[in-house]
């Protein structure tokens, strides 16, 4: 098949994060993976939910939310109870960037992750999680130049892609033209280190082969590497004391 936007099967979206997006919020970026476009923000909260206190750990918390006119048609704003599909977007952001990040480094605080897509066009729960891992690390060095920690506690990147098959072949990357009529679609967040923080696949028409999952997880693990690439780019200030912390924790 042609791609409506002229990649190989094989290509991501051009992708650019700028950082520092948001005046006030401890980390901020814009992330736009074609024509996706996301603000993430990290606001520092000096307190846990009360399910931690007292245990000197600290939690990363996710919201997500839509503006109305992010697509073609308006949706009607989420201004009472987030729909299911909010939430479980949520929850995967909030698990993909506790995952590498050591938690008890944090002391009894909260950063609080949000993302709001202004544009959508495929993929906007994968822009999140890699925009929000950027954001992530900027307010961490706050906490750090702040002398709150000693160091910025990440254990590895993260960041994550769309794999699916459409009209019978494999694609990496979906925008929604080919989200809406895959076959099988697939969301996998997965660490610098290869590691897998969550496998979301669906046979929306038919069921799939493990052969079939097998090379959908090296297509999604090639894009990921080349997302890391553009994380580690846009934070290359910043490159000696993430991946020093790296190091130590091999």
């Amino acid at each position: 098949m042609v791609r409506t936007d002229g990649r190989k099967n094989n290509e991501i979206r051009p992708v650019k994060i700028i950082r520092h997006y948001n005046k006030y919020a401890e980390g901020s970026v814009l992330i736009e993976c074609g024509d996706t476009k996301v603000i993430c923000t990290a606001t520092v909260d000096d307190k846990v939910p009360p399910f931690l206190r007292g245990k000197g750990q600290g939690w990363i918390t996710a919201e997500y939310s839509m503006l109305p006119r992010a697509t073609e048609i308006r949706n009607v704003r989420e201004t009472l109870k987030p729909s299911g599909r909010t939430m479980e977007i949520q929850r995967l952001i909030g698990r993909a960037l506790r995952s590498v990040v050591n938690l008890n480094d944090l002391g009894e605080r909260t950063i609080w992750i949000d993302c709001d897509v202004i544009q959508a066009d495929g993929g906007t729960r994968t822009a999140s999680i890699t925009g929000a891992f950027v954001a992530l690390v900027d307010a961490l060095k706050h906490l750090k130049d702040s002398k709150i920690i000693n160091s910025i506690p990440v254990d590895s990147f993260v960041a994550a892609v769309s794999v699916g098959i459409v009209e019978g072949e494999k694609l990496l990357d979906l925008k929604f033209d080919e989200d809406s009529k895959a076959q099988v679609d697939m969301n996998v967040v997965m660490t610098e280190k290869g590691q897998f923080v969550e496998i979301q696949g669906t046979g929306e028409a038919f069921p799939f082969t493990r052969e079939d999952l097998n090379e959908l997880l090296d297509l999604a693990k090639k894009g990921i590497d080349e997302l890391i690439m553009v994380q580690k780019n846009v934070l290359k200030d910043l490159l000696n004391e993430v991946e020093n912390k790296e190091v130590e924790n091999k």
